[in-house]
């Protein structure tokens, strides 16, 4: 199995999609080959911030913690620990989160021994004749909504409300809500998110077919109407999160046994979550959900 990387530098830091790429091997999909760590250290290129935000060690043990806490587990499971934690732990701005060479380096320079334990899917006998299973190479340089970290940054991101992650770990616990919903634009509007997540509290919502099936149904609607109008969220203030971001000098490791506080923004207007949940609601209701006969309906 793929071990943690035998040197760790300091600091994070960048690593260009194209330096990457050599060292996605066959042998590391498989999880049999270790990252060249000292090699693949020669080829980065420093963050643009210094300063506690900079530092490794904190990832690093965090990583380290969730696997260790989720080893007698799915490895799935350890997205909802991990998502808020590794969100308070980095503290970027979107703008910073949105430079896939952070990502990366978090894959491949500090931790390829996560990525592999978390994805590489276990032999069921359906593999093709001599082929190993083998983890998905976007997993480690992707998209934000299939690259190991950058999925679980940027779901803490888009259903925080304010600096309360425990939307983020409700989302989390299903992993359609990664997997399918993580994907769509209209998630960037927080009362769309957080009614999403009131769905899965009230019990509306409570598999992996109906998670599907309402982002289906919700970003179907969306063509004409317009949430954002008929659900207003609040004017957005970037200092909270500016605030925060600065605040890191000073924060101290993230809590394991409770989860951390995020930026201080205001929360997405409660009327406006209630308003967008009871309308997915009657949207599930119509919603084709495989499995479900067509004249089941929601509650019944």
């Amino acid at each position: 199995m793929t071990h943690k990387p035998n040197y760790l530098p300091e600091r994070l830091a960048l690593l260009s999609d194209l330096n990457a790429a050599q060292y996605v091997t066959e042998g590391l999909l498989n999880g049999k080959e270790d990252v060249p760590a000292i090699a693949l250290s020669k080829i980065v290129e420093p963050l643009p911030y210094d300063g506690a935000r900079a530092a490794l060690a904190p990832v690093r043990e965090l990583v380290d913690d969730a696997m260790c806490e989720y080893r007698d587990e799915k490895p799935t499971k350890a997205d909802a620990w991990l998502a808020p934690r590794l969100h308070a732990t980095l503290r970027l701005n979107r703008r910073e989160a949105a430079d896939r060479r952070l990502w990366n380096f978090l894959a491949l320079g500090v931790a390829p021994d996560y990525v592999v334990w978390r994805f590489l899917p276990e032999p069921n006998g359906k593999e093709k004749s001599g082929e190993a299973p083998k983890v998905a190479y976007r997993r480690f340089r992707g998209a934000h909504y299939t690259q190991a970290f950058a999925r679980l940054w940027w779901m803490a991101e888009l259903f925080r409300n304010g600096s309360d992650y425990r939307p983020v770990a409700r989302a989390c616990a299903i992993q359609d809500m990664i997997n399918t919903v993580l994907r769509l634009d209209v998630i960037d509007h927080r009362p769309t998110a957080q009614a999403m997540v009131r769905l899965l509290d009230r019990g509306t919502v409570t598999t992996g077919r109906e998670v599907n099936a309402l982002a289906g149904a919700v970003n179907a609607s969306a063509a004409t109407l317009m949430y954002d109008v008929v659900a207003p969220d609040v004017e957005r203030d970037g200092r909270p999160v500016q605030e925060w971001v600065e605040a890191a000098e000073t924060a101290g490791p993230v809590p394991r046994r409770m989860l951390p506080e995020g930026p201080d923004e205001e929360q997405a207007p409660e009327g406006s979550v209630e308003a967008l949940a009871d309308y997915f609601t009657e949207l599930l209701v119509d919603a084709p959900v495989r499995g479900r006969p067509a004249t089941e309906d929601i509650g019944d």
